[in-house]
């Protein structure tokens, strides 16, 4: 059995998507068969309690597994779909930066804890925190590829290089393996302009490496992490959950691998011909 490629969703900026991206894309991989893990590697935890565990009720977690003071199989939590399992976090992550400043290797601190469990899964997806700080560089360390997600608007291009240069210096001094998977647009407004100067901009830069399925603003998607559950779970035909499965096909298409697993038994969204997408309200 070969060892599950790993994804880090990065962005530097709070509030871009990363999270409802990290949470929704692994469970629609999943729910297409794959075998899925997914590490909340936040300290807001919004990842553990948006797949439906209650982050202030974790004693094992991340924290632990990247201390060595558990196992990290001990630490990894069932979710509602039986290919998708999640690492999980609270807040105790804040304060690693200041337990690992002085350890040897703690760089590669995640790395190390994900290698035991890595051939039990094809896909391990990290979201990482809104920064730039040890936590995402050990995200970035440990992966084979970063997912970049990014908000249609105008702020948010220019911290894309400085995410970027971070990028760079990991592959020049720590992985030099790490490549970009991919940028997904989210939080799109069609009705403004600047969501088409950004789509183009964007486009233009990264050409292939964007993703055709554009993430909207949603109000399903925002509501969907308060009741604990991906966004095909609480509505399965709303426009984000449409766009989010056909985010996910793309995703899996772009992937090196000869045959696809059996669907899984699970009910989910898909993107038959000739559906409409809806409007979201």
């Amino acid at each position: 059995m070969s060892k599950g490629k790993i994804v880090a969703v990065c962005n530097q900026k709070g509030g871009v998507g990363k999270t409802t991206t990290a949470v929704n894309l692994s469970a629609f991989v999943a729910q297409k068969g794959w075998r899925v893990l997914l590490v909340d590697f936040d300290p807001q935890a919004n990842a553990t309690s948006g797949l439906g565990l209650d982050k202030r009720e974790q004693e094992r977690t991340a924290y632990q597994a990247m201390l060595g003071s558990r196992e990290t199989r001990e630490c990894i939590k069932k979710t509602e779909l039986e290919t998708l399992q999640v690492l999980s976090s609270n807040v105790a992550l804040t304060g690693l930066e200041i337990e690992l400043v002085n350890e040897p290797g703690r760089e590669f601190k995640l790395r190390d804890a994900l290698e035991p469990v890595r051939r039990e899964y094809d896909f391990i997806v990290i979201d990482s925190p809104p920064s730039l700080g040890l936590l995402t560089l050990n995200a970035l360390a440990a992966a084979d590829t970063v997912l970049i997600p990014l908000q249609c608007e105008y702020y948010s291009l220019e911290g894309m290089s400085q995410l970027l240069e971070t990028v760079d210096l990991v592959r020049q001094r720590i992985n030099p393996a790490l490549t970009v998977e991919g940028v997904v647009l989210t939080m799109a407004d069609f009705r403004t302009r600047l969501t088409t100067e950004v789509i183009k901009e964007v486009s233009n830069f990264f050409k292939e490496k964007v993703y055709s399925a554009i993430i909207p603003r949603s109000i399903r998607l925002s509501e969907s992490p308060g009741f604990g559950k991906p966004i095909f779970l609480y509505d399965r035909f709303s426009v984000g959950s449409l766009k989010y499965d056909q985010l996910a096909e793309e995703f899996i298409n772009r992937q090196p691998k000869p045959e696809r697993p059996e669907p899984a038994e699970e009910a989910g969204a898909g993107t038959e011909a000739g559906v409409t997408y809806p409007e979201d309200g």
